[in-house]
């Protein structure tokens, strides 16, 4: 076994590290171009020196301050923006089979015992990326299906283990791994979806919310197969429609609309461009024994030619997809927004309610809800905010990381 070098022992608790065949793993060593004062788990590639032996991407490494000073052990991708992902902060601790073990137990037991969504619903997130301390990581479950999707290199690099430990919670479930092309080019790895089962896609999975049943599907229109960060969105919103008129704007597979409809809504219609997603949610219509009316269309001209017609609505959800992964481009993602909340607030019935949400997690809440109040002050609407969400609890996030807090729920009373 490996024992550690120690020096210097500061007050911070953390040590100088010696990487010799007696330290807790064999793993390279790291070093930074300059002092590390964060305790975010990312470090960028400009703040890192280049390795005389560079590690294969995600590689498990030892990361030591410019002085030597002990900082963390993660994964190394020399050809990624993030060149290091803090995983443990604990010298003594390896990184293995075991580590990964205990961490999705914890994972699982948060969802399972504390929150105890199985009470719920047979669909959460199980692993939800650095606010379960697992930098890279995303896994969904639905049913007996495990959708694991990866981020980093890193995390694809050990996907072994971490098939082990999931296995080690859902015994007998049936995974569904991938990842988006951009995440490939960003991380260097190439890795096309693979399926546990014995065909080549994964039969969709029937799942339950709060009573309302929906077919997930990772193969087909959205990448994990459902939306499950909204379900306790969808449920409170769903107890305000009963008798009332409901349009749902990019409503996706029909998450919102479905709910609204087996809540007792008179009539709900939901509009998205996406016909394959229209195809799904009249599926999980269907699923629940509901009739909603659909429409294939572009919500701008849509919106306008509603407003032109005076048609009203009592309830207006807009749940519009990510709208940019590039910081450069927030900007023009709020004019976005600003343009379909704008055309949205236009067909509120006085006194109706509107739910607006978005899911770029580059944009902050604070800069979400000054959208909103230009977006009322330009359709000469007044708003009451009644109720400002996000994501689901097995959604969480770290103080330190905000970066794992994307979604942003505004619930509005628009008074006139």
């Amino acid at each position: 076994m490996f024992t550690l070098q120690r020096a210097n022992v500061k007050r911070t608790g953390r040590m100088a590290f010696m990487n010799t065949p007696t330290s807790p793993a064999a793993v390279p060593t790291v070093r930074l171009k300059n002092a590390w004062r964060s305790s975010h788990p990312w470090i960028f590639q400009k703040l890192v020196e280049k390795p005389a032996q560079k590690p294969k991407p995600g590689s498990i490494v030892d990361v030591v301050n410019v002085d030597g000073e002990w900082i963390g052990r993660g994964f190394y991708n020399g050809h990624s923006r993030i060149a290091l992902r803090i995983l443990e902060t604990h010298p003594e601790v390896p990184v293995d089979a075991g580590w990964f073990s205990r961490k999705i137990a914890q994972a699982v037991e948060l969802r399972r015992d504390v929150l105890k969504l199985d009470q719920v619903s047979n669909a959460w997130r199980v692993v939800h990326a650095e606010g379960d301390g697992l930098s890279g990581l995303v896994v969904d479950r639905y049913d007996d299906l495990l959708v694991v999707e990866f981020f980093s290199a890193g995390m694809y690099r050990h996907r072994e283990w971490i098939y082990d430990a999931l296995r080690e919670q859902f015994p007998g479930a049936r995974f569904y791994s991938f990842a988006e092309e951009h995440v490939q080019k960003q991380e260097s790895f190439d890795y096309r979806p693979v399926y546990s089962g014995s065909s080549d896609t994964p039969e969709p999975a029937i799942i339950s919310e709060y009573g309302v049943r929906f077919r997930a599907d990772p193969a087909g229109a959205h990448k994990t197969g459902f939306f499950a960060d909204q379900r306790e969105n969808r449920e409170w919103l769903s107890r305000q429609v009963a008798g009332k008129r409901v349009l749902d704007l990019c409503c996706n597979t029909g998450g919102f609309g479905v709910y609204a409809k087996v809540r007792g809504a008179e009539e709900v219609v939901g509009v998205d461009i996406d016909e394959d997603v229209i195809s799904i949610a009249k599926g999980n219509a269907k699923l629940n024994d509901v009739r909603l009316k659909f429409v294939q269309a572009d919500i701008f001209p849509w919106l306008r030619d509603a407003a032109n017609a005076r048609e009203q609505f009592d309830v207006v959800i807009l749940d519009p997809a990510k709208m940019t992964r590039d910081r450069d481009q927030v900007i023009s993602a709020l004019k976005k927004y600003l343009d379909m909340n704008k055309l949205a607030l236009g067909v509120v019935k006085p006194g109706g309610l509107f739910a607006t949400f978005s899911c770029t997690g580059l944009v902050a809440e604070d800069q979400f809800l000054d959208m909103l109040r230009r977006a009322a002050y330009f359709s000469g609407r007044t708003i009451q905010i009644l109720k400002v969400a996000g994501a689901g609890a097995d959604h969480p996030f770290m103080a330190h990381v905000q970066e794992s807090r994307y979604l942003k729920a505004v619930f509005c009373r628009v008074l006139d």
